[in-house]
C-alpha cells in the first residue's frame, strides 16, 4: 500500500514564500527589461537626457576630490615645513584669526624669550625628544652679479634638522660646536643653489650674508612651494652667528619635538607648565607666551576646507537638480509617446503599480547610468588636474557609491510624477490614441 502524502504547515508556508519570491523577481525583472528596451531604443535621446546628470555628478565628484586633495596638499606641505610631533613656543604665536586688540594685548603681556628660557625648557621638558631654538630675518642676497630677493635667514640650533625632519641633499647640517663657537657656516635652500651655483658644487664655497663671508656646508632638499610662496628661498646659520649679525634683542622661537604621536599632548602640556613656572605665573594668570603645534595647524586647515565644502558642494548639487528636471521632462514626453502601449498593457491585466514601477525603474536606471558616466568623466578630469598641478586628486569609494546612489535617487524623485501620470491613464482612452 502506498502511504498518504502529508503536507505540513511549514511546507505550505515555504511553498507560498517560493511562489511569492518567484512572482516578485519575475515582476521586477520584466519591468527592468522593458525599461532597458525603452532606453536603448532611443539612444540619442537617452544620452542627451543624461548630459545634465553626467555634468552634475562630475561636478560634485571633482569638487569633492579637489577639496580633499587641497587639504592633503596643504597638510603635506605643513608637515614638510614643521615636521611631525612638533610644537613651537614664541612670544607671539597663534593659530587662526587674531584681532588687533588681541595682538596688542600679547605684545604688552608676553615676554621676550632668550637663551635662559631655552636652557630652562631643555632641562625641565623631560618628555621632549628634542628642544631647540630659532630666530629669522629676511634680506636680499647677491652673488657674482646675481640677485635673490626676500631670502629667509634662519639662525638655528644644531638639532633643528631633527626637530623639523629636514632632509639634506648635499653635504650636512650644522654641528653643535659650530653653534657654540659662532662658526661662519651656512646651509642653503635649493633656490640659492640653483640661482647662484647652477652646475657647480656649492659645498665649501663662500656666500656673503649681511656682509659676512659664510662657508656653505650643506644644501637642503627641495621642498617646493605653497600657494605661490617658495619654501626653498632660505639659508640656515648657527643661532649664535645670527645674533652676531642681527643683534641679540630679537625674541627666540623655542621648538620642541615629542617622541611619538601618543606622547605628543602630554609633552606639550609639560613644556607649557615648564614655561609658566619659568615666568612665575599663577594658576589663574594667562600664559605670557604663545604655543602652537602641528595638530592645531592641521585642525585649522580642516576647518577651512570644511567651510569651503559646506559652501561649494550645495552649489554643485544645483546642476544635479537641473539634470533631474530634464529627466522628468523627457519621461513626460515618453509617457505621451507610449500612451497606446500603456493602455494595451493595462487592457491585458497590468495594474497601476506595474506601470508605476516600470517608469520608476526606467528613470532610475537612466540616472544611474548617467551617474556612472559622470564618474568616468570626473576620473578623467581628476587625472588631468593631478598631472598639471601639485594637488593630489583621489576619487575614493565613497564618491563612487555616492555618485551612483544620488543619481539613482534623483531619477526616482523626478520620475515619480511621470510614472504616476502613466499609471493613472485610463486604458480605454489610452487605446484610442494610437
Amino acid at each position: 500500500m502506498f502511504g498518504r502524502l502529508v503536507v505540513t504547515r511549514d511546507d505550505s508556508r515555504l511553498a507560498r514564500r517560493d511562489w511569492f519570491m518567484t512572482r516578485f523577481y519575475s515582476f521586477y525583472a520584466d519591468a527592468a527589461k522593458i525599461a532597458f528596451q525603452s532606453i536603448f531604443s532611443h539612444k540619442l535621446r537617452a544620452f542627451l537626457t543624461l548630459i545634465g546628470i553626467i555634468i552634475g555628478v562630475a561636478s560634485v565628484v571633482v569638487v569633492g576630490a579637489s577639496i580633499d586633495g587641497l587639504n592633503a596638499y596643504v597638510v603635506d606641505k605643513i608637515s614638510k615645513i614643521l615636521g611631525a610631533n612638533h610644537f613651537m613656543i614664541a612670544r607671539i604665536a597663534h593659530v587662526g584669526n587674531m584681532t588687533q586688540e588681541e595682538w596688542e594685548k600679547m605684545m604688552k603681556r608676553n615676554k621676550v624669550l632668550d637663551w635662559d628660557d631655552l636652557d630652562w625648557l631643555i632641562n625641565k621638558c623631560t618628555s621632549c625628544q628634542e628642544v631647540g631654538a630659532e630666530a629669522d630675518w629676511r634680506l636680499d642676497l647677491k652673488y657674482e652679479g646675481q640677485d635673490l630677493f626676500g631670502t629667509q635667514i634662519a639662525g638655528v640650533t644644531a638639532n633643528f634638522a631633527d626637530i623639523e625632519d629636514k632632509t639634506i641633499s648635499e653635504g650636512r647640517f650644522l654641528l653643535p660646536h659650530e653653534v657654540e663657537h659662532s662658526a661662519m657656516v651656512c646651509v642653503i635652500g635649493t633656490d640659492l643653489r640653483e640661482k647662484f651655483y647652477a652646475g657647480l658644487d656649492p659645498i665649501g664655497r663662500t656666500l656673503a650674508i649681511q656682509g659676512l663671508p659664510m662657508t656653505i656646508v650643506g644644501v637642503e632638499a627641495k621642498r617646493g612651494s605653497m600657494f605661490g610662496q617658495s619654501l626653498d628661498n632660505n639659508a640656515y646659520v648657527p643661532l649664535t652667528t645670527f645674533q652676531r649679525m642681527f643683534g641679540r634683542r630679537q625674541s627666540l622661537q623655542l621648538h620642541g619635538k615629542a617622541h611619538s604621536r601618543e606622547t605628543f599632548d602630554p609633552t606639550i602640556e609639560q613644556a607649557r607648565i615648564a614655561m609658566r613656572n619659568r615666568h612665575k605665573l599663577k594658576g589663574n594668570q594667562d600664559d605670557d607666551f604663545g604655543l602652537v603645534n602641528v595638530e592645531q595647524v592641521n585642525n585649522q586647515i580642516d576647518q577651512v576646507t570644511g567651510a569651503i565644502t559646506m559652501a561649494v558642494i550645495p552649489i554643485t548639487f544645483i546642476s544635479l537638480v537641473v539634470g533631474g528636471i530634464v529627466v522628468m521632462n523627457i519621461m513626460l514626453v515618453s509617457v505621451t509617446e507610449r500612451t497606446f502601449e500603456i493602455g494595451l498593457r493595462k487592457a491585458v491585466g497590468a495594474k497601476r503599480k506595474h506601470i508605476l514601477v516600470q517608469f520608476l525603474i526606467e528613470s532610475s536606471v537612466l540616472c544611474a547610468l548617467g551617474g556612472a558616466l559622470g564618474l568616468l568623466l570626473a576620473a578623467g578630469i581628476s587625472w588631468l588636474i593631478g598631472q598639471t598641478t601639485p594637488v593630489p586628486m583621489n576619487i575614493t569609494i565613497t564618491y563612487v557609491v555616492l555618485s551612483i546612489a544620488v543619481s539613482s535617487v534623483i531619477g526616482m524623485l523626478f520620475g515619480i510624477y511621470p510614472a504616476m501620470k502613466a499609471a493613472q491613464l485610463d486604458p480605454i482612452m489610452a487605446l484610442t490614441k494610437n
